[in-house]
């Protein structure tokens, strides 16, 4: 189960990831939070790596399945003197109502979701999100070019070993079947992350 893995790895997540983080997460994470108020939820809020970025005035979710994580995520609000909901859930059945968020924020999630949770996960997050709201996804993606591809080859059994990770999860792809229309998909690190905003479609 992908939250064994993080309740084992949480207390070094931060340290793992931590180049990473600093060498150009942060910035990605600052432009995905940008203009966005109200109600949100973090959907696999981790540690709290978005923590700094959530829009002043909004009322923040952060939602992960591993209570290990939001352990740290827990101090990391605190340090931060910031009022957030912190608590452990499922993101295929997140007990919220329909229509409840004004915006949904998913950080690096898909990637360590298995394929054929990436449509379920989509669905949930339409279902919780405001008519007229944006469901937000940065994450990893195939990169067609050959650098971009020749790393990715490189550090792929670091990632999947650790984080149980990849750079080929489907989740684009599933955007539509979930009941999302499509408003913006743009890399945003070389061709290895995207950004996609979403709004959900009412019948």
């Amino acid at each position: 189960m992908i939250s064994l893995t993080y309740d084992r790895i949480a207390p070094v997540y931060d340290i793992l990831d931590k180049a990473y983080e600093v060498g150009w997460k942060r910035r990605l994470r600052r432009d995905v939070f940008a203009g966005l108020h109200g109600d949100i939820l973090d959907a696999g809020a981790g540690t709290g790596c978005n923590m700094p970025f959530y829009p002043a005035g909004s009322r923040v979710v952060a939602l992960d399945a591993s209570a290990a994580m939001l352990r740290r995520a827990r101090r990391r609000a605190d340090s931060l003197g910031l009022d957030v909901d912190v608590r452990v859930g499922d993101l295929l059945a997140t007990g919220f109502p329909d229509g409840h968020f004004d915006h949904v924020v998913a950080t690096f999630v898909f990637c360590v979701l298995p394929e054929e949770l990436q449509l379920p996960a989509l669905r949930e997050l339409a279902r919780i999100c405001k008519p007229g709201g944006t469901v937000r996804i940065l994450d990893y993606c195939t990169p067609k070019s050959g650098p971009a591809r020749l790393w990715t080859r490189t550090v792929a059994p670091w990632i999947g070993f650790v984080f149980s990770a990849r750079h080929d999860a489907g989740y684009e792809s599933c955007v539509a079947p979930a009941g999302l229309d499509l408003v913006e998909s743009r890399h945003v690190f070389g061709d290895v992350v995207k950004q996609l905003t979403a709004r959900p479609v009412r019948a």
